[in-house]
């Protein structure tokens, strides 16, 4: 078979003349000849099989420098590419499915706390914060109160005051009244005024590094938990003696993992474990994961810092908050147990559980 025009070709690719014509533009996909009087570019049949397979990668919605990165590649390692890409996709749906989730809820309330019959529930806590026995300074902030759940990481020169002033920004959050159906909003702005006294903090550091934070927190609303999550501090949930981990660790080495480049067991020991991709802190992503959590009679909240997730096994965090009843008691043994296996970070922690008010 001869050369293809490119009307023939575009028909036996599914692509385009026109996007043909822009992916030779790119150096993508350019034709195998050019006819030096008329300009019309002609294609070999050998070129079919690369230009399948632009069209299918564009039909993912993969960006054409990707694309064109992919198709230099050997087969399994394109493979991988295109696994990393997609899992990308879902890990970016995923998250745009919690922001649905919550508009959703908040356009449709369903307060149970409303309801004549519903039972007034409340939340008992404790906060708990532990240098450990490696470093020589505390960067975390721990706080609990009647409305607010916080756990915060500070890094770099300032830290410890990153840290505090995160929380410190949240704290109005006590006191102050949140319009029915104004939740997202006052909590997308909390989380700027965090973002800008984190940054105050870190352009006024001598190091060059600067200053940042984590920031894992819930906000009661009486009958639901809204949470607020940057970074790889986390929070789990014990309900029915079972442990949920409800928070995705932002680090660059969990995305290598939902990528389908390293196994959970490879990076609970890989050496930029926790290197961050996004926090609050100068030139960081501080975008944050935002979910509605409908609060049941007997659940328990945990909030921490890595300092003791990476630490304790997932199995001794759930016997620990399921063993014993006090929450402040389970935040301490908790800290001993780190301690215990060698304290090598700050370790910070908020018990809360949700339990039926006295009337």
């Amino acid at each position: 078979m001869g050369l293809l025009t490119i009307g023939a070709f575009a028909k036996a690719s599914r692509l385009s003349p026109k996007a043909l014509r822009l992916y030779d533009e790119l150096g993508l996909l350019p034709p195998a000849r050019v006819d030096p009087v008329t300009g019309y570019r002609l294609y070999a049949p050998e070129q079919l099989d690369r230009a399948r397979l632009v069209a299918w990668l564009r039909r993912l919605g993969m960006p054409l420098t990707r694309i064109r990165y992919v198709c230099a590649l050997d087969g399994p390692s394109a493979a991988q590419e295109v696994r990393a890409f997609w899992a990308r996709v879902e890990a970016d749906t995923a998250a745009r499915r919690d922001l649905a989730t919550f508009l959703i809820d908040r356009l449709s309330p369903k307060d149970p706390a409303m309801s004549p019959t519903a039972k007034p529930l409340g939340i008992r806590y404790a906060d708990l914060s532990d240098m450990g026995l490696v470093c020589e300074s505390n960067q975390d902030t721990a706080y609990a109160g009647s409305r607010l759940l916080a756990v915060a990481d500070g890094y770099g020169s300032a830290g410890a005051r990153a840290s505090a002033a995160a929380v410190d920004a949240l704290k109005r959050l006590e006191t102050d009244g949140i319009p029915a159906g104004n939740l997202l909003n006052v909590l997308e702005d909390v989380i700027e005024q965090a973002k800008r006294a984190v940054h105050g903090i870190a352009a006024t550091g001598s190091s060059p590094e600067g200053a940042g934070t984590t920031l894992t927190a819930m906000l009661w609303t009486g009958s639901q938990l809204a949470l607020v999550h940057i970074g790889d501090s986390r929070a789990y949930l014990l309900r029915d003696g079972e442990l949920f981990r409800i928070t995705h660790d932002h680090t660059m080495v969990q995305s290598m993992v939902d990528e389908g480049r390293l196994s959970p067991e490879e990076a609970a020991s890989h050496p930029q474990r926790s290197l961050l991709i996004r926090a609050l802190g100068q030139g960081a992503d501080a975008t944050p994961d935002m979910r509605l959590h409908d609060a049941r009679q007997g659940d328990r909240y945990l909030l921490c810092s890595d300092g003791l997730s990476t630490v304790l096994q997932t199995e001794e965090i759930r016997h620990t908050l399921a063993e014993i009843s006090d929450p402040e008691q389970s935040g301490r043994e908790l800290i001993a147990l780190v301690n215990g296996s060698g304290g090598p970070d700050n370790v910070s922690c908020v018990v809360a559980d949700v339990m039926e008010l006295q009337q």
